[in-house]
């Protein structure tokens, strides 16, 4: 007659072997290190960008290395080679906020409008910087052009929903020869898992369902391909963690 094990043996977990819970450690340890690294990484290589794209305008003279061989001498040594990472990103940003300042006095705008009707009888470069431009205003703009909310959306079907968030009203000529009198929101598709490609809809009011999820939350919902959900009790409220 065989016995029974007790029923808590039943119950008791097996325990995780060496293995097991070195994997268990190395997966815990790449969640946080993942995107502290991710972050560096990409800071590292946009300030590098940055530097590449500077550095050629900067006279040789004026460079970091040339200054201290010549303010402290080698006295017949090596020159010393100085590479500092970011110096370019400090001239860029001073460089720009000069531009921007002498841009919004009467002779920076009186300049502006100069060569932008210059630009406009050039027909391919035309297209190229009123392309940028529109892109930099809505980008950078001090105004408030982010999008309004997360929705759902019909799509690719009706019965399959989809995220989605609403810029604004459609206006225009896309709202004059739309069909119907129902106001018509301009809503961006996003593909997951990378949002910044998608799709531009125009759809009515009625077919749009708002959702009270933050905008950053229903990104988060998109980029992590579900894994991520936003705080199922108050959607208002950061996502719940495990």
């Amino acid at each position: 007659m065989s016995h029974d094990p007790h029923p808590e043996e039943i119950r008791r977990p097996r325990r995780a072997g060496l293995i097991g819970r070195l994997r268990g450690n190395f997966l815990a340890g790449l969640i946080i290190v993942a995107p502290i690294g991710m972050t560096f990484w990409l800071i590292y290589t946009v300030v590098g960008w940055i530097d590449g794209w500077v550095w050629p305008f900067v006279p040789g003279r004026y460079r970091p290395d040339a200054l201290i061989n010549r303010w402290f001498g080698t006295d017949g040594a090596p020159p010393i080679a100085v590479n500092v990472r970011g110096i370019g990103v400090v001239i860029f940003l001073v460089f720009t906020v000069i531009v921007g300042w002498i841009g919004k006095g009467y002779i920076g705008r009186a300049v502006i409008r100069a060569g932008e009707r210059l630009v406009d009888r050039t027909p391919i470069v035309r297209s190229i910087y009123n392309g940028v431009k529109q892109i930099a205003e809505t980008v950078f703009s001090q105004r408030d052009t982010s999008f309004d909310h997360a929705c759902l959306v019909e799509y690719p079907r009706d019965g399959l929903w989809a995220i989605a968030f609403i810029s604004t009203a459609a206006k225009g000529e896309i709202a004059a020869r739309l069909p119907g009198d129902e106001e018509i929101a301009t809503v961006f598709l996003p593909t997951t898992p990378n949002p910044t490609s998608g799709f531009l809809l125009f759809l009515p009011r009625s077919k749009v369902i708002v959702l009270d999820m933050t905008v950053e939350d229903a990104a988060k919902l998109v980029i992590s391909a579900g894994l991520v959900y936003p705080n199922p009790k108050d959607p208002k409220l950061p996502p719940v963690t495990a």
